[in-house]
């Protein structure tokens, strides 16, 4: 694997090699073919302020873990500005010196959820936190439940997560396993062959509907409000990932 070719990332270590190529697009350095993303970031935009609405609350306190540095979190970035709130921007230092500085901006480098454990940061209480295609690098580089509880003890009262575009597995299944996702696959592959499920094979650091579960089960037995909610229709990935909204009542 030579330093200027993509490839697809699995860690954060990965995700700071890509960050730090100047050769790709925004979009592969952050873990997707350009085609996955292009002209797609402000419907995202409009679908991720659809379900996190404290995001656009005048002067709230925002964290957004993993940017990267693609039109996303610019456009995060100016909203935060226009409405005098501060933003909390947690990534690697290869992501975060490609993203814009202002005086509502304060930059953390590190990995999360390590981090926050040995920063001033814990003594926050955000009104929005944001983990957009994020949370399957944690998962199997931490442990997924204690990094959902440091994210939930970071929320005021009020406040919300959104743990946006969640790759599952077991929804990716039952879609091309449809009527629906065969005619998807083979307009997308220009085939005429059936898209090949194994309704048992679940690959290493793969998240299905139990990880999904998981992730409710804890926020609502820790007392918090949660729901899992679909992505807008015309998002990329809207027929195999989902999204899941936490709020602190």
């Amino acid at each position: 694997m030579s330093d200027n070719k993509w490839f697809i990332p699995e860690t954060y270590e990965d995700f700071r090699k890509l960050a730090s190529n100047d050769d790709l697009s925004v979009y592969e350095k952050i873990g997707f073919p350009n085609s996955y993303r292009t002209g797609f970031e402000s419907e995202i935009f409009r679908d991720i302020l659809a379900k996190l609405t404290r995001l656009s609350k005048s002067k709230a306190k925002i964290l957004d873990i993993g940017p990267g540095v693609s039109e996303l979190p610019k456009f995060i970035i100016d909203l935060a500005v226009a409405n005098n709130s501060q933003i909390f921007l947690l990534d690697s230092v290869e992501m975060l010196n490609q993203l814009p500085s202002n005086v509502n901006v304060t930059k953390i480098p590190g990995k999360f959820p390590e981090v926050v454990t040995s920063l001033d940061i814990k003594k926050q209480e955000f009104d929005a936190i944001l983990m957009y295609s994020v949370v399957q690098y944690i998962a199997f580089e931490s442990s997924l439940l204690s990094a959902i509880d440091v994210a939930l003890d970071l929320l005021a009262p009020g406040g919300q997560f959104l743990i946006g575009d969640i790759p599952n597995l077991s929804m990716r299944k039952r879609f091309f396993s449809s009527d629906n996702g065969v005619r998807f696959h083979q307009e997308f592959m220009k085939t005429s062959e059936k898209p090949q499920v194994d309704l048992y094979d679940y690959p290493k650091n793969s998240l299905d509907d139990s990880v999904i579960f998981s992730i409710l089960f804890r926020a609502r037995n820790r007392g918090f409000h949660a729901y899992c909610l679909p992505q807008a229709a015309g998002l990329p990935f809207s027929n195999r990932r989902e999204d899941i909204l936490i709020e602190r009542p």
